[in-house]
């Protein structure tokens, strides 16, 4: 057999000319023990905080605890898959999710693979789940209303763009569905919106995933799971890897809406995570860093400045309470983080009152200022016309007579409470709000029978989108009730009442 030397010749040139320098080095650990979400691996000495790296199975984990002999691993997967001796490399770079237009509309896992069975989510573009929040030169005060559709929530405890407010109560409530139907009003109106569910039951957040899609909101959404059989570490990172994608459109100068249901249960997660990594527990035997946990989670929500983009993040956290305890640990410190609260008491769930609000204890920080004027000028006195109707309704009950007057606040006070009662998933036009709330505070409802008032309200409200179609236009394109207005709407009010029987 001859050898061509020319033939030779060229397939060492090609070689040499193809010959890369570069050695493959990695820093390797190997695994001394594993269980319950949490790895403890011997080596990695120059890993850093928050660092990922990946176990042979192809599960990653992130660098948690950083200890002089070893590193302790949240694993973000299967901890099944791994067993000890394993060996376990660092890959160099922090946790990172898929962003952009591509994510709205799936319902995906904190890492963001999809859970929805429409394939994989088709986008170039990532962002660190874990960011610094943007300074205070970077971000503008909050005045730009962010309409719920509920009349309680818009009319006494007003939401802006921007702003965090915390929705808190005992189990079954009805929290979850103050923020879907905070959702499902933003139709329309370009908000990009994601709902965080973590350690709910997958039956629970199914129902809100269909309740989305029935309503046609899926196609402005993005759910992200992480459910109560998911494992703690993912249910640690969920409500980060859901704010990374909102922070997407906030830095586009789009704005996002986030809720996050519930960081209770992130706590409990971050809690279990903390123990099992030997970090010394604190009050509740929660770690002293768990206010941290929160407090960089909810300053990302913000308005930023018009330099930026304008664009914002609104975030509504969910705080379950036990027993009514607004004062345990967990709850007062979300309370201390958000711009207000919008607190649900049982009893007034119970009486029939949803959304069961609690007009007292809940408040609003930025107050006015994220209201349409028409709101604000009718819903000035409304918070303590019923403050003081529950300090009569609670005299009354003593069985003694009251004085006309007093008596005629007392009826009032029912048929403001009766009006402000609202179906599920049936966010109103903020017009439709201003409207109903200004019969009721006027005194237009006095006369019709309290069980007859939601009936009446519906009618006349479809009398003003129909019949006065023209003053519900000029109201909704002024946003604000001056005198030529109010003196139409009163007008329409008295021309639905001659010809509406009860």
């Amino acid at each position: 057999m001859k050898f061509n030397a020319d033939e030779i010749a060229t397939v060492l040139q090609r070689e040499i000319e193809q010959y890369e320098t570069e050695v493959d080095v990695r820093e390797v650990g190997t695994v001394l023990e594993v269980g319950d979400g949490i790895a403890r691996v011997h080596g990695l000495s120059g890993v850093m905080s928050g660092e990922m790296v990946e176990f042979p199975s192809g599960v990653n984990g992130l660098a948690f605890n950083l200890e002089e002999s070893s590193v302790g691993v949240i694993i973000l997967g299967d901890y099944l898959k791994i067993k000890e001796g394993d060996e376990v490399r660092s890959l160099g770079r922090l946790l990172s999710v898929p962003v952009g237009e591509a994510v709205v509309g799936r319902v995906l896992d904190p890492l963001g693979q999809p859970l929805d069975g429409l394939g994989p989510v088709e986008t170039t573009e990532t962002r660190f789940v874990e960011t610094a929040a943007s300074g205070v030169s970077e971000r503008q005060p909050v005045c730009e209303p962010l309409q719920t559709g509920l009349k309680a929530v818009d009319a006494m405890t007003p939401i802006g763009r921007g702003q965090r407010e915390l929705i808190i109560g005992d189990r079954k409530t009805g929290k979850t569905t103050v923020a879907i139907d905070a959702i499902l009003n933003q139709k329309g109106t370009g908000m990009k919106c994601f709902y965080v569910a973590i350690g709910q039951k997958d039956s629970s957040v199914a129902e809100v995933v269909e309740t989305l899609r029935q309503h046609g909101a899926m196609e402005y959404t993005t759910v992200i799971i992480s459910g109560s059989s998911s494992p703690a570490p993912l249910q640690y990172v969920a409500p980060y890897a859901g704010t990374a994608m909102a922070e997407y459109f906030m830095y586009k100068g789009e704005h996002a809406l986030i809720v996050y249901d519930d960081l209770s249960k992130q706590a409990t997660a971050y809690r279990q995570l903390s123990l099992l990594m030997r970090r010394p527990p604190g009050r509740e035997a929660f770690p002293g860093d768990v206010f941290y946990c929160h407090s960089r989670l909810l300053e990302r929500s913000s308005k930023l400045s018009e330099e930026l983009g304008g664009g914002s993040i609104t975030s509504l956290p969910i705080i379950e309470t036990l027993e009514g305890e607004v004062s345990a640990y967990i709850p007062t410190n979300v309370i201390s983080i958000t711009d207000g609260q919008i607190y649900l008491q049982p009893d007034l769930f119970f009486a029939g009152v949803r959304p069961a609000m609690n007009a007292g204890i809940s408040v609003s920080r930025v107050g006015g200022a994220a209201q349409i004027k028409a709101m604000k000028k009718v819903s000035g006195g409304l918070r303590l016309t019923l403050a003081a109707f529950r300090e009569l309704e609670a005299f009354a009950q003593l069985g003694t007579d009251l004085d006309a007057m007093t008596q005629q606040k007392l009826d009032r006070g029912y048929r403001m409470v009766e009006l402000l009662k609202q179906k599920q998933n049936a966010p109103m036009h903020v017009t439709d709000q201003v409207l109903s709330i200004y019969a009721g505070t006027n005194g237009f409802l006095d006369d019709v029978p309290v069980d007859k008032v939601r009936e009446w309200e519906e009618a006349f409200v479809s009398f003003m989108n129909t019949t006065k179609k023209d003053v519900w236009e000029k109201l909704t394109e002024e946003k604000a009730l001056s005198d030529e207005i109010e003196k139409e709407v009163v007008a329409a009010i008295e021309q639905f009442k001659s010809g509406y029987s009860v």
